[in-house]
């Protein structure tokens, strides 16, 4: 774990983002989350999908927000791992519907903390 407090909060920062950006349907808020160049790997409805944020923002995109259709906010910090310059964030969150358990991979660049890859299983 780190003792920089700093960094710390940055990162909660940065999943805060994450997830505003899913519950308000705000691409502006993952983008600002998310390195330009990540990826999203997972299992759902039982098969192996992957894409690039790019992808998962054009799907947050074209569907109605969480928020729009009065669901309540259950997003949450399981745990935080951090090393150095890269973090590991578990995360819980339900969206459309499906609780999803997110492993998300955090690396501090030009010293800000994104989030470089995602897997991610829900239930």
């Amino acid at each position: 774990m780190t003792d920089n407090a700093q960094d710390l909060e940055m990162i909660k920062e940065t999943v805060q983002n994450y997830f505003d950006g899913m519950y308000y349907g705000d691409v502006a808020r993952l983008e600002k989350a998310f390195h330009a160049e990540a990826f999203l790997f997972g299992h759902f409805h039982g098969k192996f999908s992957h894409m690039p944020a790019s992808g998962f923002f054009k799907m947050v995109a074209s569907a109605p927000s969480l928020e729009s259709k009065g669901e309540p906010f259950d997003m949450e910090i399981l745990t935080i791992d951090v090393t150095g310059q890269v973090a590991a964030v578990k995360v819980r969150d339900v969206y459309m519907k499906m609780q999803f358990f997110d492993y998300l991979s955090l690396a501090k660049v030009d010293g800000e903390w994104k989030i470089v890859n995602k897997a991610y299983h829900h239930d």
